[in-house]
């Protein structure tokens, strides 16, 4: 590491086809209801390479044992491992420093952190909390509690028929008395990626934060959280082909070092007395008790295998995926699309006209199509596109082609059936 930062991510080592890339995934080597799977659900939880699961393997098998504490040579090992993880995880987001990232079981405990620690000591009455129109349950719900407990009030940043921010609204909306905004990276229910540099950029100049929801942005695109000038960046491993029960947030150290803990315990003491306790500096601080070593080495090798391949190479070949799935299911009678935003991942939520999505799940299942239905933890999206539900396909390094047609044909099953 120089004075600068930390040295950059190795990317796109990986010369190998996709065809070989989705050889790495024993679990798409099984078959469904006797149909080869295809699956669809990688905004929920991606699926694990080999190389991940051997990683994972390993530490159980060689090296299992607590970290910080111990002198031994496998505590010695573990630890070597896990904050190695912590390193990997600064680099593939450009971090100043790894003392900027945060082990959490996942992004909604991240911005619980987030809200728990620092909102709790700079959000007040009278104070407003600037929140997209798009976002996830867990980027709206700890500051609707926060803001109970304050007395502080929330805003929402409208969206379009389309599924993209309305900047000019956010402009009007921003004040001095805006303390905080509330945006994801990328839509995990539409799909649409948000200017975030821009919506960052604005807010600083107002004097506001920045909480960045990057679970869907972390799979599939670049992010230099030091080019955004992020305040805040949390994503989760079980979305980037690790495992679960892990994730990071990012803080900027000078925002972190003022912040209380988030949990009392172990690992994140400096002296215990009954006369008072002092706690350990960033990130510890903020990491009480025994952490999910195993998940962080998985998700350290998560990481690895990403940059092996690069995330640029990743970006266009989702990019083609989804055009080809969006281009094929519009001439679909009676299919609606929602999210056509721009700008877009590789997620596609649609409905049918007259047939309940959980039956377009259900029968598409029968079909081996694994696709996820519902409000997708979005029902503000929902309630803005006047629906109560959609079917949504996500994508992924490892789909192909011949997922898509099976898609497809899944879908003209679905139609047949209920005609």
């Amino acid at each position: 590491m120089d004075a600068q930062g930390l040295e950059p991510l190795r990317e796109g080592d990986d010369a190998r086809s996709w065809r070989e890339i989705r050889e790495d995934f024993p679990v798409l080597k099984q078959h469904v209801h006797d149909k080869p799977l295809v699956y669809l659900d990688s905004a929920a939880s991606s699926q694990m390479p080999q190389q991940v699961l051997d990683a994972l393997i390993d530490y159980h098998s060689n090296y299992h044992s607590n970290v910080h504490r111990g002198v031994h040579t496998l505590s010695q090992r573990a630890t070597n491992a896990y904050e190695r993880a912590r390193l990997q995880a600064a680099r593939y987001i450009n971090a100043r420093t790894e003392r900027e990232v945060i082990f959490v079981r996942g992004a909604t405990e991240g911005i619980n952190l987030v809200m728990q620690t620092w909102g709790r000591e700079n959000i007040a009455d009278g104070d407003r909390i600037l929140i997209s129109a798009m976002e996830h349950h867990a980027n709206i719900v700890p500051w609707q509690m926060l803001a109970e407990r304050t007395g502080a009030k929330i805003d929402v940043i409208p969206m379009s028929d389309k599924g993209e921010l309305d900047m000019s609204a956010y402009r009007e909306l921003l004040g001095k008395d805006v303390k905080l905004v509330c945006v994801a990276h990328v839509s995990n229910a539409l799909g649409t990626i948000n200017p975030v540099a821009e919506i960052i950029s604005l807010a600083h100049e107002h004097g506001a934060k920045v909480m960045v929801d990057g679970c869907q942005a972390a799979p599939h695109l670049p992010i230099d959280v030091q080019d955004l000038d992020a305040d805040f960046y949390t994503f989760s491993s079980h979305k980037m082909f690790g495992p679960t029960g892990i994730g990071i947030v990012y803080g900027k150290f000078s925002l972190l070092e003022q912040m209380p803990p988030f949990q009392g315990g172990g690992d994140m003491i400096d002296t215990v007395s009954w006369e008072g306790t002092t706690y350990e500096d960033v990130p510890q601080r903020f990491e009480a008790g025994t952490p999910s070593i195993a998940a962080a080495v998985g998700m350290g090798a998560a990481i690895d295998y990403i940059a092996g391949i690069g995330r640029e190479r990743i970006v266009a070949r989702e990019h083609e995926l989804l055009a080809l799935a969006t281009e094929k299911i519009l001439t679909l009678d009676k299919i609606r699309v929602f999210g056509q935003a721009e700008h877009k991942a590789a997620v596609l939520s649609f409905d049918f006209e007259d047939i309940h999505p959980n039956d377009i799940g259900m029968i598409l299942d029968t079909c081996g199509v694994a696709v996820r239905t519902g409000q997708h933890c979005a029902e503000p999206v929902m309630t803005r596109l006047g629906i109560h539900a959609t079917a949504r396909a996500s994508f992924a390094l490892y789909n192909n082609e011949d997922d898509i047609e099976a898609f497809i044909d899944g879908l003209l099953f679905v139609r047949d059936l209920f005609a």
